[in-house]
């Protein structure tokens, strides 16, 4: 059986390029991916009961975005962006927030420092600062500490699955051990290593062979809760990053830790979210199933 963490060992820089630099294949992903979800996005921030960067910590980007259903009492979905820790913003996916409001949850998108500002080391700690931050300050949101389900996509994927990888109460006493009740990583990046042999990326990330083992959830950061998880890829995505979800499932789903893959059909790496944001799909049911709706 190949070793998971040695398969990328042997293949040339296109190899690499193809299976991770996305943008690359998709030729109108400024032209129209991007312009469809800032549009969308504005429209959610104008209709929908939100309070708009809520600063969480010290750093630039370290605000965070509320939108609210109503009931302070609903469960809390945190959604990290993704964008491979160096590009994208917060306010690009406030879209993603009116089908889950419109179905009874309140939505927490986080926004964080980027490459190469800051390193992954520290958008780690971000998110960390960040959970900490809506844990202590939920009630005074208006939102329920005690029902979280964290989700993020490609970067937030990976951002994703070292909060479940978090020891809260080490962090902070007061802290909850079952702080977060579900998670939902995203077309995650499990395993870093091969990003950083993705020179188009690393020009920027500039992780070294350390920072790339250390910030590994397949390496150095197993989840520490059985909360469940759903791994969910998109069909149409590259085989790496349907090995990327595939070995975080296959090392650490277990009975006590139930871990559901997912697959969205016939969507790629960007298309996916489209499909979430569509209150109609399975892929919106899935994750409010996660999040402890009734369907």
């Amino acid at each position: 059986m190949t070793d998971p963490l040695t398969f990328h060992e042997g293949h040339d820089p296109d190899w690499f390029d193809a299976q991770y630099n996305l943008r690359a294949g998709r030729p109108d992903y400024e032209e129209t991916v991007i312009p469809r979800w800032i549009a969308a996005s504005q429209a959610a921030r104008d209709t929908l009961d939100c309070l708009l960067d809520v600063r969480y910590a010290d750093g630039e980007k370290q605000l965070l975005d509320v939108f609210r259903c109503g009931d302070a009492n609903a469960p809390t979905l945190i959604w990290i962006h993704g964008g491979y820790w160096q590009r994208g913003d917060k306010s690009i996916y406030s879209f993603l927030a009116t089908a889950f409001v419109q179905a009874g949850v309140n939505v927490v998108v986080v926004g964080y420092d980027l490459c190469p500002s800051v390193t992954m080391t520290r958008i780690s700690e971000e998110l960390r600062e960040a959970l900490t931050y809506i844990w202590h300050e939920a009630p005074k949101m208006g939102i329920n500490r005690d029902r979280i389900t964290v989700m993020g996509h490609s970067a937030g994927g990976h951002l994703t699955q070292m909060m479940m990888a978090t020891d809260w109460p080490a962090r902070e006493a007061a802290l909850s051990a079952d702080l977060i009740k579900s998670g939902i990583p995203v077309s995650p990046l499990s395993y870093l290593e091969p990003v950083r042999l993705t020179l188009a990326l690393n020009a920027n990330l500039k992780m070294d062979t350390a920072e790339a083992s250390a910030e590994s959830p397949m390496i150095n950061h197993s989840p520490v809760t059985n909360a469940p998880q759903m791994v969910v890829v998109g069909g149409a995505e590259t085989d790496e990053f349907h090995r990327q979800s595939q070995m975080y499932q296959d090392k650490f789903a277990t009975d006590e830790r139930p871990m559901e893959m997912y697959v969205v059909p016939n969507v790629d790496h960007f298309d996916e979210l489209n499909v979430l944001a569509d209150p109609a799909s399975p892929f919106f049911a899935k994750t409010c199933a996660m999040l402890g709706l009734k369907g």
